[in-house]
């Protein structure tokens, strides 16, 4: 008689929950935020899947995940549910993320999942990042009122340009994640629960030691930012103050009015303001907490954007006598060519070891106390 032990493999439901439940929550502690979204991509799938196959949750097998059911089920997205090819792209993240789990657990499926995640992401023309000049932005953050609201509020629209941090990130802030000593700074909690620590401007260290003197009752785990009710500021409630604040700063900026202006709008706007101050690549990177060099590389496409419109525009309202050629010519009367190189590969990946130094980051301080 055989000792041979035959395990069999998980059912499809059981392999959703132990992704959720185990793995992501357990196992990796991935933010609720990201949960959520992975939740809400299985459930459009499951949703589709049931309507294609014909099959329930409870029905449904590794094998029956194919190519093209997945092709199907992203080009509804975007054809019937009118989604994004970014939002397209996210739900098949998730989608991937549970197939790469359940192919550790169901060998027998290993073929059919390997087929499946195969299917590539779309590709999109990245729109133009949008950002404010530096005197729109000071222009948005205004000057500090006299009410507990509208100091508040100042000091928020002060952090998210001083730390360029995420609208997730800020309303997380505690009173002890922030250190008013000598080298102040605050400590953020990004993505996938990595925590960063971002230098304050002088300013922006005196306005929350103010903010902080007020409101003695603000200590320890308590939100830095609250609402009226003590309670962590939420998504909407900084979208909302971001907007009265947009519309009063429109009274004398009236470009304002023709913009949206989103707290992630603001963070864009710190790290084009850093590169253009001559702050590093990889310093911008690990200051914004991004985790690969091509999310900080939109930064310097879009600076090179700006630079090439400059040019053209020169070039429309140059006189006919102006050299139409890319040569210099110097002092001594030799000449250079400019070969000015489009699509310059990314630069490598800050290594993990190299801090945020104060230099750059202090070029961009907001003077007095606005």
């Amino acid at each position: 008689m055989s000792d041979t032990k035959i395990v069999n493999s998980p059912s499809f439901p059981e392999l959703v929950r132990q992704f959720f439940v185990d793995y992501l929550l357990n196992q990796r502690a991935i933010s609720p935020n990201t949960i959520a979204s992975y939740r809400d991509a299985m459930l459009l799938f499951l949703d589709f899947a049931h309507e294609r196959l014909g099959k329930a949750p409870s029905e449904l097998r590794l094998v029956d995940i194919s190519p093209d059911l997945l092709l199907a089920f992203l080009d509804d997205l975007e054809q019937r549910r009118g989604n994004s090819v970014h939002s397209r792209n996210l739900r098949l993240t998730a989608l991937r993320a549970f197939l790469k789990f359940a192919e550790h657990r169901d060998v027998a499926s290993l073929q059919a999942i390997e087929q499946a995640l195969g299917v590539p992401r779309k590709r999109f023309e990245r729109p133009m990042l949008g950002f404010l000049t530096r005197e729109e932005m000071l222009a948005v953050i205004g000057e500090p009122g006299t009410t507990w609201t509208s100091q508040r509020d100042h000091l928020l629209l002060n952090l998210l340009y001083n730390t360029g941090a995420r609208v997730s990130e800020i309303i997380a802030v505690r009173v002890a994640d922030v250190v008013l000593a000598a080298s102040a700074c605050v400590h953020l909690h990004g993505k996938g629960r990595k925590q960063r620590a971002v230098p304050l401007w002088p300013a922006t260290a005196r306005e929350a030691r103010a903010w902080l003197r007020r409101n003695p009752a603000l200590r320890g785990e308590a939100p830095l930012l609250p609402n009226r009710e003590g309670h962590a500021m939420t998504r909407n409630n900084v979208n909302q103050r971001l907007k009265l604040a947009v519309a009063r700063a429109a009274e004398a900026h009236p470009s304002l009015a023709k913009r949206h202006v989103s707290p992630h709008c603001i963070r864009h706007s710190t790290a084009m303001h850093m590169l253009q101050s001559g702050a590093h690549f990889n310093d911008i990177a690990l200051y914004l907490g991004h985790e690969t060099p091509a999310t900080t590389h939109q930064y310097v496409e879009a600076n090179l954007a700006m630079k090439e419109q400059a040019l053209a525009r020169l070039e429309r309202s140059r006189p006919r006598s102006f050299p139409a050629t890319g040569h210099l010519t110097n002092s001594a009367g030799s000449s250079r060519t400019c070969n000015y190189v489009k699509n310059r590969p990314a630069p490598k990946q800050a290594s993990s070891g190299v801090g945020i130094g104060t230099s750059h980051s202090l070029d961009l301080h907001i003077d007095a106390d606005s």
